[in-house]
């Protein structure tokens, strides 16, 4: 039976996380998602978990490795300077195909910036901010029900891929109330066996399995270049190049099963609003507005942020002209313009700490037809 609760949406996040199973929580406090910490300090005691004040973010995702690794679903959560302090655990969680959820609740930087203010600047990072090349899973949420339901989605694909998945809220959407209904949700378990000796790489079945230590598999693990034992071959060309395109293609050979959006008044537009997290809220709203006033513009929302299906774009986009609209430089429209083209993409940018309003939205989306006619 469903739950309705009024509800904030960092608390949406640690509600959704015991959900999936998730049974450790390592974090560090900071502003704007200190909630989902002690959301979790609260709770996992509960339910047989175990919960872990860091000494800093760094310690915080290394012990979520090692604690996935001890074979339990595991969590950390943080804002901008935290995340950045992670990004040489990510890589290490990447390179040892470690299931970890991540939450960055987004505010205004850089450095310290605004702490308490909403913004969308992580984007990039989230994507490229560890070293060598890699891929992981970046989610997005623009309501607190789905900040509920992308949590135990992050978990979902962490185990399935065995890799690190993001989720970027932002202050607005991590400190917003609303009602949201919190419905069971299936759950992906972890796949620990047979105990084969060959626990890395691709399998004839997919992604290896993760036995936990102490299950009696040989486990080695190491950041350092490795085959599917675990052995590191740190001189060998041709493992480290099997070895980085699995760690990409186990990602990318299947963006458009991860990708997921919303869509609105698309197929006859003129022009497309493009946005995510509470960003799109104000564009959805500018969106009905202008159709209520006659004006050919549809809206697309992608969830997920990374990996995305250029085919899903070229196919519901078309060549309609797109305008992005985002709390930051434009850092989603530098990935969509690599895949679409510069010449169709116009960008709506605010990084003064506030969030766009829909009136904003549609004076920008009003000059861009303007000036395509």
């Amino acid at each position: 039976m469903d739950e309705r609760v009024l509800i904030q949406g960092n608390e949406a996040v640690a509600r959704g996380a015991i959900h999936a199973g998730c049974r450790f929580f390592a974090g560090y406090p900071i502003t704007p998602s200190s909630e989902i910490m002690h959301c979790m300090a609260r709770t996992l005691p509960e339910v047989g978990g175990v919960f872990f004040q860091a000494e800093d973010e760094i310690a915080a995702l290394a012990a979520c490795v090692g604690a996935s690794w001890a074979g339990f679903k595991s969590m950390t959560a943080t804002s901008g300077p935290g995340f950045s302090l992670m990004q040489e655990e990510i890589g290490y969680a990447v390179m040892t195909e470690t299931p970890v959820v991540i939450v960055d609740v987004g505010r205004a930087g850089p450095s310290t910036g605004q702490a308490t203010k909403p913004a969308q600047g992580d984007y990039l990072q989230a994507r490229f901010g560890s070293h060598g090349d890699y891929e992981l899973v970046v989610l997005s949420a623009w309501s607190v029900e789905e900040a509920y339901r992308e949590t135990v989605r992050a978990f979902n694909i962490a185990e399935e891929l065995r890799c690190p998945v993001v989720l970027l809220l932002d202050e607005a959407v991590g400190h917003l109330r609303e009602d949201a209904a919190l419905v069971p949700l299936p759950v992906t378990e972890r796949r620990k066996g047979p105990l084969g000796g060959r626990y890395f790489g691709p399998t004839p079945e997919g992604v290896a399995p993760m036995p936990p230590f102490g299950s009696g598999a040989r486990l080695h693990v190491t950041g350092s270049t490795h085959d599917p034992t675990g052995r590191r071959m740190t001189q060998d060309p041709r493992v480290q190049g099997e070895l980085v395109a699995w760690l990409s293609e186990k990602v990318l050979g299947r963006r458009e099963e991860l990708f997921r959006y919303e869509a609105w008044d698309v197929d006859d537009a003129e022009l497309v609003l493009v946005s995510w997290g509470i960003s799109a809220r104000a564009a959805r709203a500018a969106q009905l507005q202008l159709r209520q006033q006659g004006y050919p513009v549809g809206l697309f929302r992608p969830i997920t942020l990374w990996p995305l299906a250029p085919a899903v774009l070229t196919e519901v986009l078309g060549d309609r002209e797109v305008l992005v609209v985002e709390m930051n430089r434009g850092q989603l429209a530098h990935e969509l313009s690599a895949m679409l083209g510069p010449e169709r993409i116009r960008t709506l940018t605010v990084t003064d700490g506030r969030v766009i309003s829909p009136g904003r939205v549609a004076e920008a989306a009003l000059a861009a037809l303007e000036g395509r006619g």
